[in-house]
């Protein structure tokens, strides 16, 4: 605590001799200890803290006081309007007393400390002046403490609130509504949840509401494609290992699941991990623990799961790919995500959300969109469902025009028009003599649009990039280049 920080008090007495007592107790320190207000009723002093408890650092208080509001209630009424407020409670009834109960009702009403006004015949000073001095300055410690902590979590709160409006479920469906109410449910307890449903739909924006939504909301949230990871690195990516471990092994590395300990970790395409790595990670749902490698001692976790998949899991069990013990352990809480094409009524709010967004993004104003181009999206059928939506939407923002007619919408689509040929139906805007790019913008183009296209006509990320010809990771980095991870 700096040495001309002001300590602000009120005094809570009805007795003068008191009151002139405590005054010349903390008298040594009247450049740092201020009595601001004295008062004699407990119901006045309550009114006095509605009105500006900021004004006050340090409530010091007689525990049998006028005012028909005493003791243990006038603590708790304090603290009810100012949790931060610090109470030092002075009172007689604490003389010859011989066991701690009056103590603990004390502090587990919210005081701070308290002391004996008077067991033996003193008549200038509060009784242990040193340790009442002594808790006026830890009560105005703990008061900062408590009220950083607070902006803290404040802002910690707020960041949360950005992320879960960044990240919000669009849509008023009656499908959307009950993935609303089971993400709320998912929420209020630990199971692991196992998401399903088709590419794109949105299985990772599941996980994050339920995250952020969540008692563990504070913690980390790590979110892992199975898919980009090689079978060889990916016991070691989820696990860790020590130095020295194998060769190459220079330095100790965590594993997700300790970054993600006390949080949420997000085992998205989970179908992709091996079977030899399965059996570790069942380990360490059944046993909370995890085996690094090179490390002779278990590591503790406490992680709460959260899997998903495109596939059909119960035929992946069958068929001898995946652990039916796993499986068991991963679906305690089903969700599905339905697909686009079966909760129409919430593309034009997804159209709304995702023109606004990205043009924020793009810093252009979102444009107007017709009423027939806004039915031909509504009646497409949307073969890669949400994210395919969201490519389109940004293949129309990339148009630059003010307003969105029935032809921009087929051409963002990759639909033959009259007004265009047919050398680049899903890219045409490479082709405009008025507004030729350069070669590293259209590579760029080219690029985005096709991994959109092999995107949205496979089942999986892994897929993909065995269709791309790419290792798993090097497809990973290169959709968080083009902005589609």
């Amino acid at each position: 605590m700096l040495a001309n920080e002001k300590i602000n008090v009120l005094l809570i007495e009805d007795e003068e001799f008191d009151v002139q007592r405590i005054r010349k107790t903390i008298q040594p320190f009247a450049g740092r200890i201020f009595i601001q207000q004295v008062v004699s009723n407990g119901q006045v002093a309550l009114d006095l803290l509605e009105e500006n408890s900021q004004q006050y650092d340090v409530v010091v208080m007689d525990y049998q006081i006028a005012g028909g509001v005493m003791g243990e209630t006038l603590i708790r009424r304090i603290k009810q309007i100012d949790p931060a407020l610090q109470i030092i409670v002075v009172t007689k009834m604490t003389i010859n007393m011989t066991d701690y109960d009056f103590a603990n009702r004390l502090l587990q009403a919210g005081a701070t400390w308290y002391c004996t006004k008077y067991p033996i015949d003193i008549e200038d000073y509060i009784y242990q002046p040193t340790d009442f001095i002594l808790s006026i300055f830890n009560a105005f410690e703990k008061k900062s403490l408590e009220e950083e902590r607070a902006k803290s979590n404040k802002k910690l709160q707020r960041n949360i609130q950005d992320i879960l409006a960044q990240k919000q479920i669009v849509g008023q469906s009656p499908a959307i509504q009950s993935l609303r109410e089971q993400i709320r449910q998912c929420a209020d307890n630990d199971a692991s949840v196992l998401i399903r449903g088709q590419s794109g739909t949105g299985k990772e924006l599941v996980a994050v509401n339920i995250h952020y939504s969540s008692k563990r909301k504070l913690e980390n949230f790590v979110a892992i494609n199975c898919g980009s990871l090689p079978d060889s690195l990916i016991e070691s990516e989820l696990f860790g290992f020590e130095k020295g471990a194998f060769t190459g092994a220079g330095t100790r590395k965590q594993g997700l699941f300790e970054v993600a300990n006390h949080g949420t970790i997000f085992l998205d395409e989970i179908t992709e991990i091996p079977l030899s790595a399965q059996s570790t990670l069942l380990r360490v749902i059944q046993e909370g623990e995890i085996d690094k490698i090179g490390r002779t001692q278990k590591v503790k976790v406490n992680v709460r799961i959260i899997a998903a998949t495109n596939r059909n899991l119960e035929q992946e069990v069958r068929e001898k790919r995946f652990r039916e013990d796993l499986y068991y352990r991963l679906n305690v809480v089903p969700i599905f995500v339905p697909p686009l094409a079966q909760r129409r009524t919430d593309i034009p709010l997804l159209i709304e959300h995702f023109l606004r967004l990205l043009s924020q993004d793009m810093n252009q104003a979102p444009p107007e969109i017709t009423p027939r181009a806004l039915a031909l999206l509504v009646d497409y059928e949307w073969p890669g469902n949400v994210r395919e939506l969201q490519n389109v939407v940004q293949r129309l923002l990339f148009l630059g025009t003010p307003k969105l007619e029935e032809k921009h919408v087929r051409l963002a689509q990759g639909l033959q028009t009259d007004a265009v040929k047919e050398t680049s139906p899903r890219m045409p805007d490479l082709w405009d003599v008025e507004h030729i790019l350069s070669w590293r913008e259209m590579e760029q183009k080219v690029r985005l649009g096709y991994f959109q296209f092999v995107r949205e006509n496979t089942n999986s990320d892994a897929e993909a990039a065995r269709k791309l010809g790419l290792a798993p990771p090097n497809y990973y980095r290169m959709c968080k280049e083009l902005g589609l991870k």
